[in-house]
């Protein structure tokens, strides 16, 4: 495998499990500390994350410590330097100015891949997100029993209130918290099927599994559903494939004798009713497809895409518009070609599959048994897999909060696979 972009030139530390070499300055374990309390806050708080982020970045810096990216850094830098310049061809530069600034959520895989440097610190930081994930499911199911209350006290039907009003944990919107617990269940799994210190105290990542598969089924978020489950069959077919066969199995079942709204919101898929979703991204999807075909090399710019979407709608889709949020395109392909171009969007493509390719690559010569490299790596393409198939739906990784978890997770995962290797030549 291609090593790392390396951003500095000091010596490369001892890796070993659990330790560091002794040698490392305080500001570089601060810096860790730091990245780590990052990774974990941005289930609370994208504040707090953002403000543990600069910290870690700022330690690193002053550190003298070595700074890393992984192999991605050249489809990632391709992809941001796109969305520059369409930026600077866009009508209005200005508005685009948030894309500019999310840039910095991606030092979130700098900082992940230069500090953490130990197998054990990256088990705990997904273990933590285990833990805060339930924390923000318990919160989901509470804000559920008040929905529930709340519908029956204003006598209206529970699905056709709980659309608009759905479970969002510490977060602002159900969305963001559908993805950030399907990313920590997703890890929380993988953890379970190949880690190899799983028999200690099982039965309490079990319990926190079993919390969040549940707040993600209450949270009602179709392409969340949609996507842990194709995740979920990847994970079971690399534990015990016979299972993958009762996957299907089981989700019938809870489709059949799950509570009238959740069966109702099954049926939604392919029988939408009135408050459903389906015929607003229809269009959305229709009108990124003009966008496309007006703006294919450098898009509309960033952001210019809820500015301008009127302008853009089919003739032929009949006025007022269906009930629905127009201000993205409900789709991480449409979305990327629409305001940066198809280049750009091709780019973010290479990224994902180089991440997908690498992480395959390496599980595929590990041993046969547990070990916790297979459970990161299991993880993460876990991961990329859900996010892929949740972004034909919505714009999930314009999402700062869900792109930071997606960040942490490639760079634990590319960490890993350094890990190990150092540890080999060592």
């Amino acid at each position: 495998m291609e090593g790392p972009l390396s951003l500095g030139a000091l010596a490369h530390p001892t890796y070993t499990e659990g330790f560091m070499d002794s040698s490392e300055p305080l500001l570089f374990r601060v810096a860790r500390w730091l990245t780590f309390g990052s990774a974990v806050a941005i289930i609370f708080s994208i504040a707090a994350s953002q403000i543990l982020l600069a910290l870690a970045l700022a330690a690193l810096l002053l550190s003298g410590g070595r700074m890393r990216l992984p192999r991605i850094w050249l489809p990632l830098g391709l992809f941001l330097l796109g969305t520059l310049i369409s930026l600077a061809l866009s009508p209005d530069p200005a508005a685009g100015l948030p894309q500019v600034r999310k840039i910095f959520v991606f030092t979130t895989l700098l900082v992940v891949f230069s500090t953490l440097r130990d197998m054990r610190t990256i088990r705990w930081l997904f273990l933590c997100w285990a833990g805060a994930g339930t924390l923000t499911a318990l919160r989901g199911l509470v804000q559920f029993g008040h929905k529930v209350q709340e519908a029956h006290a204003q006598g209206r039907s529970f699905y056709e209130y709980y659309i608009a009003e759905r479970i969002t944990g510490f977060t602002s919107h159900w969305m963001t918290f559908g993805g950030q617990e399907m990313f920590a269940l997703l890890m929380t799994t993988a953890f379970l099927f190949f880690a190899c210190i799983v028999r200690k105290r099982a039965w309490l990542w079990l319990l926190c599994a079993f919390l969040m598969a549940t707040a993600l089924l209450l949270g009602f978020t179709r392409s969340i559903w949609l996507a842990s489950a194709g995740a979920g069959i990847y994970l079971l077919w690399f534990w015990k494939r016979a299972l993958v066969v009762a996957l299907p199995v089981a989700l019938l079942l809870i489709a059949f004798l799950a509570p009238a709204s959740i069966r109702e919101r099954f049926s939604s898929m392919l029988k939408p009713g009135k408050v459903d979703s389906n015929q607003h991204r229809i269009v959305t999807w229709r009108t990124g497809l003009e966008m496309i075909r007006a703006h294919p090399w450098f898009g509309l710019g960033p952001e210019e895409v809820k500015l301008q979407f009127d302008r853009y709608v089919p003739p032929d889709i009949p006025r007022p518009l269906p009930e629905g949020w127009y201000g993205h395109l409900h789709n991480i392909y449409l979305q990327y070609a629409a305001e940066r171009g198809i280049p750009t969007m091709l780019l973010m493509l290479w990224m994902l599959g180089q991440i997908l390719w690498d992480c395959l690559r390496r599980v595929w010569r590990l041993p046969p048994g547990r070990s916790d490299l297979k459970f990161v790596l299991h993880g993460a393409v876990a991961v990329v897999v859900a996010t892929m198939i949740a972004g034909c739906f919505e714009y999930n990784l314009g999402d700062s909060e869900v792109l930071t978890m997606f960040l942490v997770v490639v760079g634990c995962a590319y960490a890993a696979m350094a890990i190990e290797t150092d540890v080999a030549v060592a």
